[in-house]
């Protein structure tokens, strides 16, 4: 992981406990574990004072929730702990956007290397700067790198609505969601 306060954290109980009024558990950091299946084989010890521990995941911290419910966690999880771990914090963000709200990762049925890179074709980046809205800054960005107005004359070139530029981009070609723009193909 980047660092310890992102660490994948899950309080692991048991039904048996909690409906015996219950709370006792342990949470358990998933950077210790290489796969799911030695992080399952941990829990199951920790509650070996139980015949058949039905393990129950009361708490979480730093996973998303496309990747874990009360009683499971996704087999792809640790892969996916493995991938963000590898960029910044900025791009990990746009990357749970991505799969949670845009792409509907694991359910999609996507690999994750196919997920990734779906995710860098589309991902345009950041804009939640000086502006204070990403759809404008996005706007002035693209007519910049596109030479959308070179050739204007500059006289003219102040008349431009950046604005309903803007509105039209986001209308049909691109998505904003929390200053992470999107391109919608």
């Amino acid at each position: 992981m980047r660092n310890l306060e992102n660490a994948p954290k899950i309080y692991v109980g048991t039904y048996g406990q909690y409906n015996s009024g219950s709370l006792f558990g342990k949470w358990f950091d998933l950077t210790e574990y290489a796969d799911l299946k030695e992080f399952l084989q941990d829990c199951h010890e920790f509650h070996r004072n139980e015949f058949d521990p039905e393990l129950m995941f009361q708490d979480w911290e730093n996973i998303p929730d496309f990747l874990i419910s009360e009683c499971s966690l996704h087999k792809e999880a640790f892969a996916y702990f493995e991938a963000i771990c590898e960029i910044d914090d900025e791009t990990a963000e746009a990357f749970e956007i991505y799969c949670k709200q845009i792409n509907y990762w694991p359910s999609n049925g996507y690999e994750l290397e196919d997920q990734l890179e779906s995710f860098r074709e589309s991902y345009r980046g950041f804009f939640g700067g000086s502006m204070k809205d990403p759809e404008l800054e996005y706007a002035y960005q693209y007519i910049e790198e596109t030479g959308l107005l070179s050739g204007v004359p500059s006289m003219l070139e102040k008349y431009f609505d950046y604005e309903a530029f803007a509105r039209d981009l986001f209308m049909e070609e691109y998505s904003e969601y929390e200053g992470h723009v999107f391109a919608d193909y």
